[in-house]
């Protein structure tokens, strides 16, 4: 790059929230981002888990005999023959599995599991010689039954493939969305989770753990800048539009959380969980990661824009802006659609044997929660282009430099793309 362009990048990244902090509407933006912090530390203190809720419904499900321990096992045989209670009148195959045991108190043993009936279990898959696989143990009756396929190597070996196509492609900034997607599954797991089964509101678990994701996603992915600070003051507000229209269309529908059959599990489990409450906060937690992108991108446009063009005012900033993410919307509005859809996969087809009219499927629970669910969010997605787009552009046409000053977002350079430059280190060399 030459060093003109390098000296003004960071500068302004130096600089930049001195000089930025000068408009108002930044100044505005951040109190209501600095708002959203406090609020959402104090949710997390207020909702952090105590792990008695979780505890009582580990005991609960023991108790209902749906937990048991795991150990790992080899598969040494397989053999196929007539089940024990076969007849002439009523003949019946069954194959039998001759394992050992790699894991637990009797690591090493051989053992023989229930003979698994050919034509009414087969959902358990064919397996070979040497093929790992996870057993159920029931301490009542000292037995060994088959419980799933032992798939870690192969998951393993899927998420490294996936850090290294992110790395390469992304390098540090890619190592950072790597570590954020760690503590989005941190907050999910120890967070969300045992939260909810203490008892606490699905709702107010879910808001607070979304915007944990948004300030720990955003910030550490693309830096704390003026820049992101717009971009997580759009994804907020919009997260904020999703869960109110959430609220209203779950009330109006009046979703239960009893139309999934898993759901039906929990109230043994844990009696305290509100189960259309549990649906809304999943609505609100889908929605946040395709928002991030929208928001993302819509700042990274104006302030390419505003770069090129600095003498557009701001409604012709914000009309160029929206243009930019009319295309965008064109192709991500089917985004919650298909990720619902594709989980309800299963679902559909049942229906479509039923011989119901489609208003007759759309009007039951099930499918209706994930219509609301996909609707309330398209809406906070759509509102998120003008939104963000709005205080972008007046935010950039307020500041005295040509661009908002960002490690990633907006670069105003001139030349000729390299392959250098898809990575976030190739503007600042």
């Amino acid at each position: 790059m030459n060093d003109g362009h390098t000296h003004a990048h960071r500068h302004g990244m130096a600089g930049g929230w001195e000089r930025w902090i000068a408009v108002p509407t930044l100044r505005a933006v951040l109190a209501a981002v600095t708002l959203a912090a406090v609020a959402t530390i104090v949710g997390v203190i207020v909702l952090w888990p105590t792990g008695e809720g979780r505890d009582a419904a580990i005991s609960n499900a023991a108790d209902l005999g749906l937990v048991t321990e795991r150990v790992g096992a080899t598969v040494e045989e397989q053999t196929v023959g007539p089940c024990s209670y076969s007849s002439a009148e009523n003949p019946q195959e069954c194959r039998e599995i001759t394992a050992m045991l790699t894991s637990g108190p009797e690591d090493g043993a051989l053992i023989v599991l229930p003979e698994i009936n050919t034509e009414f279990q087969s959902g358990i898959p064919d397996l070979s010689p040497g093929d790992t696989i996870i057993l159920g143990f029931e301490p009542a009756t000292n037995a060994y039954f088959y419980a799933d396929l032992d798939r870690q190597a192969p998951l393993v070996w899927l998420a490294i493939l996936f850090a290294i196509v992110v790395f390469a492609l992304g390098r540090r900034r890619g190592l950072m969305a790597l570590a954020s997607m760690a503590v989005t599954v941190f907050v999910l797991v120890v967070f969300i989770a045992p939260s909810v089964l203490d008892g606490n509101d699905p709702v107010a678990v879910a808001v607070v753990a979304a915007a944990v994701i948004a300030f720990v996603t955003l910030y550490l992915t693309h830096g704390i800048s003026p820049t992101t600070t717009v971009a997580l003051a759009g994804t907020l507000g919009s997260l904020l539009l999703t869960l109110m229209l959430s609220w209203v269309f779950f009330d109006l529908a009046r979703i239960t959380g009893f139309g999934a059959e898993e759901n039906l599990l929990l109230p043994f489990l844990a009696g305290d969980i509100d189960l259309a409450g549990l649906l809304l906060g999943g609505a609100v937690i889908g929605t946040l990661g395709a928002l991030d992108d929208i928001t993302v991108t819509q700042v990274a446009a104006v302030s390419e824009i505003h770069a090129r063009r600095p003498d557009l005012t701001v409604s012709e900033l914000v009309a160029s802006g929206i243009r930019v993410g009319r295309e965008h919307i064109a192709s991500t509005v089917n985004t919650l659609l298909l990720a619902y859809a594709g989980a309800s996969l299963p679902i559909l087809l049942l229906f479509s044997v039923s011989d119901q009219s489609l208003a007759n499927v759309a009007n039951t629970e099930v499918v209706a929660v994930e219509i609301v669910r996909t609707l309330c969010g398209s809406i906070g997605l759509v509102a998120a282009v003008p939104l963000t787009t709005a205080m972008a552009a007046v935010v950039v046409t307020g500041a005295a430099s040509p661009a908002l000053p960002s490690s990633d977002i907006g670069s105003a350079e001139e030349s000729a793309p390299r392959w250098e430059d898809f990575g976030p280190e190739g503007r600042e060399e």
